[in-house]
């Protein structure tokens, strides 16, 4: 093992598969040896259980589904937000200074600290939820890919103005195609951020989604439930993940690795 020396698909898998396998050794030994008790963390066995009877008896699936609606809806319209002010950050220094001061600040601003407000606009269906998500991702978007697109050499803009380019077709043939790849693995980073969002949404005035159930569990002491869906949640952002670096791959092959 030496520093910077990649590793073959199969034993990126190979180890991976591993850690999970260790962690659920560990966490095995501390609940069935008795080391941690049942009432403050399930075992994986009564975890299973709890998670069957989950999708069996209480339709956790719709629960999942309505989840992952709201992480995709927020985070889709915090994209076509974020997209075009990001570009035109990053290319256009005026812009840059008028909109930098506020976009740093607004990002620091926590989306939860939100809600109360959102449940007096919006009530506290999908609309509230959905802005909340939006809220905690716009932000990171704005400064992430401004960064991005600011951050093309220079070399590369001059020679392209040399060549009788303008403004525009520097922006659209130069700039974008150089920061694509690098904004498609920002979407990839802030879409997981989105999920820490959702739950907390969920978690005042909601009546489906995993965040719901996992208060519902609180209130009921039930650990085994409440780590079903917290796994859940991993699964679900563990294959987004996957999917996400496929389709970068698959778009920008000159930018592998």
């Amino acid at each position: 093992m030496r520093p910077l020396q990649p590793v073959s698909a199969t034993a990126r898998i190979g180890y991976g598969l591993t850690f999970f396998a260790l962690f659920v050794a560990l966490w095995s030994v501390a609940t069935f040896g008795g080391y941690v008790q049942r009432l403050f963390l399930a075992d994986p066995l009564t975890m299973v259980g709890e998670g069957w009877n989950l999708m069996t008896r209480y339709g956790f699936g719709f629960d999942i589904v309505m989840t992952i609606w709201r992480v995709v809806g927020g985070f889709i319209l915090a994209v076509i937000v974020a997209l075009p002010l990001g570009i035109l950050m990053g290319a256009y220094k005026p812009i840059e200074a008028f909109l930098e001061p506020f976009v740093s600040f607004a990002r620091y601003l926590p989306a939860s600290a939100f809600i109360p407000l959102l449940i007096l606009w919006a009530g506290i269906g999908e609309t509230q939820k959905l802005l909340v998500i939006f809220i905690g991702a716009v932000f990171q978007l704005i400064l992430m890919i401004a960064v991005s697109v600011g951050s093309i050499r220079r070399d590369l803009v001059d020679a392209a103005y040399t060549l009788g380019a303008t403004d525009q077709s520097v922006v659209r043939r130069v700039m974008l195609p150089n920061a694509a790849p690098e904004i498609a693995e920002i979407f990839r980073l802030v879409l997981g951020w989105a999920w820490t969002y959702v739950i907390v949404a969920e978690l005042i005035g909601s009546s489906s989604g995993i965040g719901h159930m996992i208060t519902d569990s609180q209130a009921l002491l039930n650990t085994g439930q409440i780590i079903f869906g917290i796994i859940v949640i991993g699964l679900i952002g563990l294959i987004s993940d996957f999917l996400f670096k496929a389709v970068n791959q698959r778009l920008f092959p000159w930018a592998r690795a």
